[in-house]
């Protein structure tokens, strides 16, 4: 009874106060365009990519549907983190209301975690197409891709839905100070002044057996592709399968790796700085390289830009002639 009395007492924080990234004003406005850069090259990279996937009609298979749902959620990514972080460098606005943090972290792991599982999906069709060519498109099929896809999406919020409320249920008393640029899982739990320990182990359960589900499918998937590739007779269909999925390959690791980093493992081995520093390589840079690895190693993507392009330039020269010719022509005069 008196636990539960002192529990009732219990006041919780209306905001939250974000750490900047630093206190001198020069290194702030120095960083602010550094980062305002880079998403504004991330978003550009993504759109360009999102344009060529949905206009060319040479890139109307699974593959690059897949990948243009990559780069949807490589735009949502750090538009959910990095336009808090700019203002907090230019404006020192570091507060984000309790409403606020809640939502900017249940988008996050949204997105992240539908990430994951889009990945394994993305090595499971390079898988068919590498092993099983002449029966690709009857596996694979446009459906059966739409199917995949909308399940990503459903198990990332499912998930986000459990990791927020078991966050957010918590009480939060003397300390608001959110040691990260945006609100994330292991500082907002540090602030907790209840138990933890119960959430800690169901957070950790779930985002293991979740990730290490995706990261399985994707091992999986690549040994088959391997065994499959040096199998190969011919040197240029090798070459052929490990540029098709070399691409791929990075990015899976780049992601996999920082985002295990950050979330598959107990708060009590939190390090500000250090986290920090991950979540930048898988909040800000993997969206920003994503599109450059993929478009710098694919043919087909370059090919399909060129085509954009072309197109674009020939809609704007019948423009200008359309308009050319109608000022020539006149209008005729009025008394």
């Amino acid at each position: 009874m008196k636990d539960k009395m002192q529990r009732l007492n219990l006041s919780t924080v209306s905001e939250f106060i974000l750490v900047s990234l630093s206190d001198a004003p020069e290194v702030r406005f120095l960083l602010f365009v550094l980062f305002l850069i880079i998403y504004l090259a991330t978003m550009a990279g993504n759109i360009t990519l999102l344009i060529a996937v949905s206009a060319d009609t040479h890139l109307h298979n699974p593959m690059y549907f897949f990948l243009g749902n990559l780069s949807l959620l490589d735009m949502l990514c750090p538009t959910i983190t990095v336009p808090k972080m700019l203002g907090a460098l230019l404006l020192e606005n570091k507060v984000i209301s309790f409403t606020g943090c809640l939502f900017q972290l249940f988008f996050l792991i949204d997105v992240v975690g539908t990430e994951i599982f889009l990945l394994a999906v993305m090595a499971y069709d390079r898988y068919v197409a590498i092993c099983h060519p002449l029966q690709y498109l009857n596996i694979v099929s446009m459906k059966l891709c739409a199917r995949l896809v909308i399940g990503t999406w459903v198990i990332g919020v499912f998930n986000s839905l459990l990791h927020t409320s078991m966050i957010f249920t918590l009480f939060f008393c003397d300390s608001n100070k959110v040691d990260q640029y945006y609100c994330d899982i292991p500082p907002v739990l540090s602030l907790s002044c209840s138990s933890t320990y119960s959430r800690e182990v169901v957070i950790l359960t779930v985002a293991g057996v979740l990730g290490s589900s995706a990261f399985v499918i994707t091992l999986i998937s690549y040994v088959y592709i391997l065994l499959a590739i040096l199998s190969m007779n011919s040197s240029e269909s090798r070459h052929k399968a490990f540029s098709t999925c070399g691409s791929h390959l990075a990015v899976v690791c780049l992601f996999y790796g920082t985002t295990i980093c950050t979330y598959v493992r107990p708060s009590s081995t939190y390090s500000p700085h250090q986290d920090r520093i991950v979540s930048m390589l898988y909040g800000i840079l993997t969206p920003l390289l994503n599109p450059i690895i993929y478009s710098l190693r694919n043919k087909e993507v370059k090919c399909a830009l060129r085509r954009v392009i072309s197109k674009v330039k020939s809609a704007l020269t019948r423009r200008e002639h359309l308009a050319q010719s109608l000022g020539s022509s006149g209008a005729p005069a009025v008394a």
